[in-house]
């Protein structure tokens, strides 16, 4: 439907973009792209990107509606034909041929974010290097994983059915950290933005006496359990006022917190760097962010301690490394979001790598017994809490097609 009228609009409104520059050697080129879903405990969208040289990169794009029909009837027109190794012009070439469309933010941009993920795997393919060293080398030889426990025992399926009221309660807490603790993870994080068992009016974003005694409790029971042996971190997911959260923050000064994940919602930075200079505890947000220009507000109104850019959603691998150096001019650490599968795990490691303000990327799928069988290797990815930067080209992952067919979503 769209395919000629792409194919214009990318040579037209920006055609600097659209001219492959000169190379005195013979260039590969793109000749396809696809997608196919994953049915993991979030529908894991993965972008195939073929060339004429024999080599299949693989990209991820955060799961969203609509993401496949852009990916293959908008954007394949545009890049076809276009130098794989470009990765850079090609970013920019896919943002004006949708401009006015989407590019700077939401579905479009997500579905750049999964293309440019496969550009960098095909590229380190051809050049037979790994995409950290293309971003500049490594800064450490392992990127350290923290684990997202959820709601205790809770996981997302089970939350979709009647998930029990059991889940909310502080010993199912201390045991998914305990589990997780075990598994060498030396830092968890937790949702609080959970029900109490109390019939509350959410819409107003507040906090009374008994619920904030009932968040205080689960976090009482996680540090409890796992002491000095693991930092903790809470998540309340965009719920809460600055009001509400700012006593929920008094009550937990005690616990030593690793970081308060979006306590407000997204759009106003102002109303969280208000409530970052009234609390003790570091702050941290940006998976809602699209792009170095959309942290920049974030960052220099020093609203937070932690920058978390998606990096399947926020324009990709180059667009995050940028992002962490834009935070670390302002001397702030970035912690990415990952709800991913293999495929955007391993982009995290690679941005990781060559980031020295990085401290550690999500993991949210220990609930998926099969996470690692997706990657056609015989050892997990994850070991004792962390990732081993690959040293083979691309992204240092191959998937298991078998294996993704076999939970392909319908």
């Amino acid at each position: 439907m769209y395919s000629d009228f792409a194919a214009r609009l990318a040579s037209s409104i920006w055609p600097d973009f659209g001219d492959t520059p000169a190379r005195s050697t013979e260039t590969p080129e793109i000749t396809g792209l696809s997608t196919v879903v994953v049915d993991g405990n979030f529908p894991w969208t993965i972008v195939r990107l073929e060339t004429d040289a024999g080599v299949t990169g693989i990209g991820e794009a955060y799961p969203s509606p609509g993401v496949h029909e852009v990916i293959t009837d908008y954007f394949e027109p545009v890049l076809v034909g276009e130098n794989p190794l470009d990765v850079e012009r090609l970013y920019h070439l896919m943002r004006e041929s949708l401009s006015g469309r989407g590019s700077q933010q939401g579905i479009g941009t997500i579905a750049i974010s999964g293309i440019e993920l496969a550009l960098w795997d095909a590229a380190g393919k051809i050049l037979e290097q790994p995409v950290y060293q293309l971003l500049g080398g490594k800064t450490r030889e392992e990127v350290r994983m923290y684990a997202d426990c959820h709601a205790g025992e809770g996981m997302v399926e089970s939350a979709l059915n009647d998930q029990p009221d059991e889940t909310y309660e502080a010993d199912a807490y201390a045991r998914a950290a305990r589990a997780a603790v075990d598994d060498g993870y030396e830092i968890v994080k937790f949702d609080l933005d959970v029900p109490s068992g109390r019939d509350i009016d959410t819409l107003a974003r507040h906090f009374d006496r008994p619920e904030i005694e009932h968040k205080r409790g689960l976090v009482e029971a996680v540090t409890d359990e796992v002491g000095d042996e693991a930092e903790v971190a809470v998540d309340l997911h965009w719920n809460f006022s600055v009001e509400a959260t700012e006593k929920l923050c008094k009550a937990l000064e005690p616990y030593d917190l690793a970081w308060i994940e979006d306590p407000l919602p997204p759009e106003n930075a102002d109303a969280l760097a208000t409530l970052n200079r009234s609390v003790e505890q570091p702050l941290l947000t940006g998976e809602n962010r699209y792009g170095r220009h959309g942290f920049r507000d974030l960052v220099e109104e020093e609203a937070v301690s932690f920058v978390a850019p998606d990096i399947p959603k926020t324009g990709g691998i180059a667009e995050t490394k940028k992002i962490a150096e834009l935070a670390d001019t302002y001397y702030l650490t970035m912690s990415p979001h990952n709800i991913g599968s293999p495929v955007a795990t391993m982009a995290g490691v690679h941005v990781g790598a060559t980031v020295p303000n990085f401290l550690a990327l999500e993991f949210h799928a220990r609930d998926v017994p099969w996470w690692d069988d997706l990657v056609a290797r015989d050892e997990p990815l994850i070991r004792d809490g962390y990732i081993e930067v690959p040293d083979e080209p691309g992204l240092g992952i191959e998937l298991d097609w078998d294996v993704v067919d076999e939970h392909r979503k319908a």
